[in-house]
C-alpha cells in the first residue's frame, strides 16, 4: 500500500504542476465572458422543440422524431452528479447499465446486455466508438471533458438504416458543444471516497473574426470496489486525456470543424481462468494499459436553407495491452451525406461511406485469433425519403441502407415510419425496420481455451457464421396537456433470427501427453422475440421544480433451433432486468444553491439472482455558487446499501466486485 499511495501523490503532483502552469498561462490571456445554453431552465414546450439530429440525420424538432428517443441535456447530466458517461446513461429509459467492477460495464438497449452486448451503436460526434473485434464498447476508453458535453442523444430501438449495421437496438450519439459556446476559462477539481481525485481544465477563444477553438485536458483517479467479504479489489482506473477542437465559418455557406483527441490511462482487472497447465487455474491481477487518440475534419457547404452536404473523415486509434490478448486498432472513416427538397412535400437524404480496419491482435495460449492480423472494409450507401402527405398533420419517412462488408456480404436494412400530430400538444408515431448485426472478428477467428485436461473445450469462431437479424415494429405517443406535464410512452416488438449460440463440434485429440479437445462451435441457430414498454413522465409544478420519472418494462423470450433446452438462452434471456423506474427531481432553493435527488429501481436479473438481486438506491446532489462564476457541489452516491453487485461477466472470468457508497466534493470555477 506505500508504493501505491507513493504513486498516487506523484501522479498528483505531477498533475498540479501542470494545471498551475497552464492555468497561468490561460490567466495570463485576457478572458472571455463563457457562454453556456441552460437547458434545465426551459420550458416544456422548448424542450419538446429542442433541435435534435440523430434520428433522420437532419436537424428536427424532439417532439416531432419517429423513434423512441430521449435527450440528455449538459445541465441533465451536472445536476445528476454523474461523473462518466456510463453514469448518465442510467437516466434512460430502456438503458441498463451495470457496473461489471469499477471500471467494466454491462450496458444495453432492450435486452441482450452483458460485457460484449454487442446491439448497441455507440458515437462520439459521429465518429463511431465500437470495436471490431466483439461487436462491443469499451466504456472504460469513452470519455470527453463531461462539462463539454451539449447533449447525449439515445435512440431505443433500430437506427440502422441510418447508422449502419450493429445499431439493431439502439443508437447513442454523444454530441460536444461547438467551439463557440465555451469561450473563456473552466476548471474543475475535486475528490472523494470513490472518486480519490480528479481535475480538468479547459480554455475557448476567439481567432479573427470567423473562428473558435478550444483545448482541454483532464485527469482523474478512481477506487476500486470492493468483493462480497467487504475486502477492497485492485479494479482502481485512472486516466488523462487532452484534446481541441476549431469551428470555422469561412463563409456564410461554408462551416469547417476540426476536432482531436488523446488518452492513456490504465485499468485494473482480477481474472480466474482455467489453463492447459498445472495447476489447470490462473488468478492475476493487473493494470491493463489503455490508449489511444482520434482525429475528426468536418465540412458542411449549405446551398439554401433545404439543401447542404457534409463532408466527414476521421481517424481512430486504440491500443490495450491485456495479458491474455493485447490488440491494436486503426480505422479509417470518410463519409458524404446530401439533402435537398423535392418540391415542396418531400425532403430527401443520402449518403455514401468508406470504412477501413486494421487489426492486430496479440495472442497467448488461453485466447488467440487466427489470424493475428486483418484488414476489413465497409463500403455503404443509404436513401432517405420524407413525405408530407398532410400539411402539420402526417408523414411518411421511408429509406434504406445498404452495406458490403468482408464477412457477411451485401446487407439491405430498410424501414418505414410515420408520424402523425393531430394539434401541437400530441403525436402519434410508428415504424417498421430490418437491421443486422454483421459477424466480428471474435465470431470468425477466436479461440479460447477453457478447463484443465484431460478434457479441454475450445470456445472458436466459424466462418460461416451469419448475420443476426431483427424485424421490429415500434409505436410511441407524446402528450403535452399543459405548459407543465407531459408524457412520452414507446411500445416495440422484436423478432430476432440467426443468433449466435455455441454448438458442439466433433472432440479431438491433441498435445504430449494427449489430452481431448471439445470444440464448442459459434453457429446462428438461436432465435427469439422480445416485447416492453418505456414511459417518461415530465412535470414541473413550479419554476424552480422540476420532477422527471421514467419506467421501463421488458420480457425477452429465446430459443435455439437445434436444442430443446438451451442454458444459453436462459443466461441471454435473464441479462436484463424486467422492471426498471428512476425518479429525479431537481429544485433550485434559491438563486445560489440547488438539491438534486435521483431514485433508482433495477429488478433483479434472472440469470443471476442467485448473487445479484434488485437494487434500489438513491444520489443525492447539493450545489451552491458563493459567487456568480463559481460553483461547489457535494455528491453522495448509492445511499441505501453500504454496497452492492450489479452484473458479472458472461464469458471471461472477470472478478465482478460491488459498487461501494461514495461520496466527493466538486469545484467549477469560470473564468
Amino acid at each position: 500500500m506505500g508504493r501505491r499511495k507513493t504513486i498516487f501523490v506523484l501522479r498528483s503532483s505531477r498533475a498540479f504542476v501542470f494545471y498551475a502552469l497552464l492555468f497561468f498561462l490561460i490567466y495570463a490571456t485576457p478572458s472571455i465572458a463563457t457562454l453556456e445554453r441552460d437547458f434545465t431552465e426551459l420550458s416544456l414546450e422548448e424542450l419538446m422543440n429542442m433541435e435534435i439530429t440523430s434520428v433522420s440525420k437532419k436537424t428536427e424538432k424532439l417532439g416531432n422524431a419517429t423513434a423512441a428517443v430521449f435527450v440528455i441535456t449538459g445541465k441533465d447530466i451536472r445536476r445528476s452528479g454523474a461523473t462518466s458517461i456510463p453514469e448518465a446513461l442510467r437516466m434512460v429509459p430502456g438503458i441498463h447499465v451495470a457496473h461489471i467492477d469499477a471500471n467494466k460495464w454491462a450496458i444495453t438497449s432492450r435486452g441482450f446486455n452483458g460485457q460484449f452486448a454487442n446491439k448497441l451503436l455507440v458515437l462520439i460526434d459521429g465518429r463511431s466508438v465500437y470495436t471490431p473485434l466483439f461487436s462491443g464498447v469499451y466504456w472504460d476508453a469513452q470519455d470527453t471533458l463531461i462539462e463539454d458535453v451539449d447533449r447525449i442523444e439515445v435512440i431505443r430501438g433500430p437506427g440502422a438504416t441510418l447508422w449502419g449495421s450493429n445499431a439493431v437496438n439502439g443508437v447513442i450519439n454523444i454530441i460536444t458543444k461547438p467551439a463557440k459556446e465555451t469561450l473563456g476559462g473552466l476548471f474543475t477539481a475535486g475528490a472523494g471516497t470513490e472518486e480519490k481525485g480528479f481535475s480538468a481544465i479547459r480554455y475557448g477563444a476567439k481567432a479573427g473574426d470567423s473562428m473558435y477553438y478550444r483545448v482541454y485536458s483532464k485527469y482523474f483517479d478512481r477506487d476500486g470496489g470492493v468483493n462480497l467479504l467487504g475486502d477492497d479489489t485492485p479494479d482502481d482506473w485512472y486516466a488523462s486525456q487532452g484534446g481541441m477542437r476549431i469551428d470555422w465559418d469561412l463563409s456564410g455557406n461554408n462551416a469547417l470543424t476540426l476536432q482531436s483527441d488523446y488518452y492513456k490511462g490504465k485499468s485494473g482487472t482480477e481474472t480466474v481462468l482455467s489453463t492447459t497447465d498445472p495447476p489447470y487455474t490462473q488468478t492475476f491481477a493487473e493494470d491493463v494499459p489503455i490508449s489511444g487518440g482520434n482525429i475528426l475534419g468536418r465540412w458542411q457547404h449549405t446551398f439554401s436553407s433545404t439543401s447542404a452536404f457534409i463532408f466527414k473523415a476521421y481517424y481512430d486509434r486504440t491500443d490495450r495491452a491485456y495479458s491474455l490478448l493485447s490488440e491494436s486498432m486503426d480505422t479509417f472513416d470518410v463519409d458524404f451525406q446530401y439533402r435537398f427538397a423535392l418540391g415542396e412535400s418531400q425532403n430527401l437524404i443520402w449518403g455514401i461511406g468508406y470504412r477501413v480496419i486494421l487489426a492486430d491482435i496479440g495472442n497467448s495460449t488461453v485466447i488467440s485469433f487466427n489470424p493475428e492480423t486483418r484488414t476489413d472494409n465497409i463500403f455503404s450507401f443509404f436513401l432517405q425519403d420524407e413525405i408530407t402527405l398532410i400539411r402539420d398533420r402526417f408523414s411518411l419517412l421511408i429509406g434504406s441502407k445498404f452495406e458490403k462488408n468482408d464477412y457477411s456480404g451485401v446487407e439491405v436494412q430498410p424501414n418505414l415510419r410515420c408520424l402523425w400530430t393531430p394539434n401541437a400538444d400530441q403525436s402519434l408515431w410508428t415504424s417498421v425496420s430490418r437491421a443486422v448485426r454483421i459477424p466480428s472478428m471474435a465470431d470468425y477467428d477466436i479461440c479460447i481455451n477453457l478447463g484443465p485436461p484431460p478434457v479441454v473445450s475450445a470456445l472458436t469462431g466459424s466462418r460461416e457464421f451469419e448475420s443476426e437479424k431483427l424485424i421490429a415494429c415500434e409505436m410511441g405517443y407524446r402528450l403535452k396537456p399543459d405548459r407543465t406535464f407531459s408524457i412520452d410512452m414507446a411500445l416495440f416488438y422484436n423478432r430476432y433470427k440467426d443468433l449466435k449460440a455455441v454448438e458442439q463440434g466433433t472432440p479431438f485429440q491433441k498435445g504430449f501427453p494427449p489430452y481431448l479437445v471439445i470444440p464448442l462451435i459459434y453457429v446462428n441457430t438461436m432465435e427469439g422475440y422480445s416485447y416492453g414498454t418505456e414511459l417518461v413522465l415530465d412535470w414541473r409544478p413550479r419554476s424552480r421544480w422540476h420532477f422527471q420519472a421514467a419506467y421501463s418494462y421488458l420480457r425477452v423470450e429465446l430459443q435455439n433451433e437445434t436444442l430443446p433446452v438451451d442454458t444459453q438462452a436462459d443466461i441471454i434471456e435473464g441479462a436484463s432486468p424486467r422492471h426498471q423506474f428512476s425518479l429525479r427531481s431537481m429544485t433550485d432553493l434559491t438563486d445560489e444553491v440547488q438539491l438534486d435527488l435521483w431514485l433508482r429501481y433495477v429488478d433483479q436479473l434472472p440469470s443471476q439472482s442467485r448473487v445479484i438481486q434488485d437494487i434500489f438506491t438513491m444520489d443525492v446532489r447539493l450545489g451552491w455558487k458563493p459567487i456568480k462564476k463559481m460553483e461547489i457541489s457535494i455528491v453522495a452516491q448509492n445511499l441505501l446499501n453500504s454496497s452492492h453487485s450489479e452484473f458479472r461477466s458472461e464469458t471471461l472470468a472477470f472478478l465482478a466486485t460491488e459498487v461501494q457508497r461514495g461520496v466527493y466534493v466538486k469545484l467549477t470555477w469560470n473564468f
